[in-house]
């Protein structure tokens, strides 16, 4: 075949105008700025994702001192009740059974779990609930350990979000939007940082076991998706068994050197087809097979929790060992943060709890509540907790009324987006605060709303990040992780 012609065929219509477009555009633009560079935020090295050693936030993104220099997200996948846990209801101790006011109700939109019932029978929590701290935060029996750390967390009860549904809303607060197809929260903190190390994932993502429900909502890799990012800036998921990710080890008879020679013709190889075509996902694999040079000596350090002292795998739980367990992924976050990973997100499923509460919720609590206290003194005692942003919570909260049959022992709770409750740990946040509050049904809020946009915006702030900065260009239009929404939640901010 004629070369010239196997070049055009191999060219995409997408590459022909964008290098055509570039060709011209840059000609004539040249002529009018005098020469001067025409290189805007997607071409700097950490919008790109690549490598900033010093870790700092590039200038054009440096509107707020950062706080943080990584984070953590315990995503409680599911939803977990916000009134049996963190939203303490007293009043509706004297309303068991009795219909939920249509004024606290107020049409709201309903799943078509409950949409056909003839009652909404109020379903008050069976767990009983202390005050802790100098905040004074009430908290349920469920979780005694989180209970002694209040003082480290800040407490928010006025969660809010539009998404009614498990898809929508996990996708909406990881992405910014419920449609799939965006980047998500950790793609977006590599696109605008790069990296602090040269050895590991810039973001990583665990999906440990659960004691719910096993039949639990999926999870999607577009959760920790790049969207229309470059895709290595996707979040590497460990596995729950065996090798923690696939294919690194050498085969039989191939040596470390044979495979660094293999790497070096084959990234030559790649950046030749990156010259001639221009597809950025070329660079992606060159990207990712050094990366996973790298992981070979990395990955097999980092999972090695021998040297780990006893005491800290005893304030982690018994579990601690287990692998695949929450346990395990909280600790194995501590030591993936501690070598400058920049972002680690742990989804824990089964929290949809739309009956058998009383037999569910108290098993969920026992995976997650000792590892999460444990997390946060262990990055204390480290002196990580200063500049770590650690966040815990799920999608969206829970009814008040009852879904399918109540009684003083047991109930089931439906969706409900208009009130949830997380909280939030390090980084300049305030600690020993509850914010936001919700009225005596734990269905509207009363005090202090927080969209999940506002979420995300303060997330990135305390990383040094504008939201509304953070921006790329994709089909005609910029887009960012808070959409055109977000406020900065000033009150919780120390």
């Amino acid at each position: 075949m004629d070369p010239l012609q196997q070049h055009r065929l191999a060219e995409t219509r997408r590459h022909f105008f964008t290098q055509g477009s570039l060709g011209l555009g840059t000609a004539a633009l040249a002529s009018l700025t005098g020469g001067r560079s025409l290189a805007g935020p997607s071409d700097t090295p950490a919008a790109s994702g690549g490598s900033l050693a010093t870790g700092e936030v590039p200038a054009y993104l440096n509107k707020y001192a950062p706080k943080a220099k990584r984070a953590i997200w315990l995503f409680m996948a599911g939803a977990p009740c916000q009134q049996d846990m963190f939203d303490y209801k007293p009043k509706m101790e004297g309303m068991f059974d009795k219909d939920l006011p249509e004024s606290i109700r107020n049409g709201q939109r309903l799943t078509t779990m409950t949409s056909g019932q003839k009652r909404f029978p109020i379903a008050p929590s069976k767990f009983k609930f202390e005050q802790y701290g100098k905040s004074g935060a009430w908290i349920s029996e469920l979780l005694p350990h989180t209970a002694k750390m209040a003082d480290d967390l800040c407490i928010v009860r006025s969660m809010h979000t539009e998404a009614i549904n498990h898809d929508p809303a996990i996708t909406y607060i990881t992405t910014g939007s419920q449609l799939p197809g965006r980047p998500s929260l950790g793609a977006w903190l590599s696109y605008g940082l790069g990296t602090l190390n040269k050895d590991l994932p810039s973001f990583m993502v665990m999906t440990p076991t659960w004691s719910g429900k096993q039949g639990a909502q999926a999870l999607y890799n577009r959760l920790w998706g790049a969207g229309f990012l470059p895709s290595r800036l996707s979040g590497v998921a460990l596995r729950r068994t065996g090798d923690p990710v696939l294919y690194l080890s050498n085969p039989d008879g191939v040596s470390p050197a044979a495979r660094r020679r293999m790497l070096d013709r084959l990234a030559e190889m790649n950046q030749q087809t990156l010259d001639r075509l221009g597809d950025p996902e070329t660079q992606t694999r060159i990207a990712q097979y050094e990366m996973a040079f790298k992981m070979q000596t990395s990955m097999p350090d980092l999972m090695n929790i021998t040297g780990e002292p006893k005491h800290v795998l005893e304030m982690y739980g018994p579990e601690a060992t287990k692998q695949g367990t929450f346990a395990a992924s909280c600790l194995l976050a501590r030591r993936m943060l501690e070598r400058d990973v920049r972002f680690v997100q742990i989804f824990h499923r089964g929290w949809d709890q739309h009956g058998n509460v009383a037999g569910a919720l108290p098993g969920q609590c026992r995976d997650i509540d000792q590892p999460s206290w444990a997390l946060v003194q262990d990055l204390k005692e480290r002196g990580l907790l200063e500049d770590t942003l650690v966040i815990w919570g799920g999608e969206f909260g829970r009814t008040v009324y009852c879904q399918g049959k109540l009684s003083r022992e047991n109930y089931g709770r439906d969706h409900h987006p208009r009130c949830f409750t997380i909280w939030m740990a390090g980084a300049g946040i305030k600690p020993g605060m509850v914010y936001g509050a919700t009225d005596d049904f734990s269905y509207n809020i009363t005090e202090n709303p927080v969209h999940i946009h506002d979420l995300n915006a303060t997330i990135l702030q305390q990383l040094g990040i504008d939201h509304e900065r953070l921006t790329a260009r994709f089909q005609g239009r910029d887009f960012r992780l808070t959409d055109v929404h977000g406020e900065i939640i000033e009150d919780i901010l120390a």
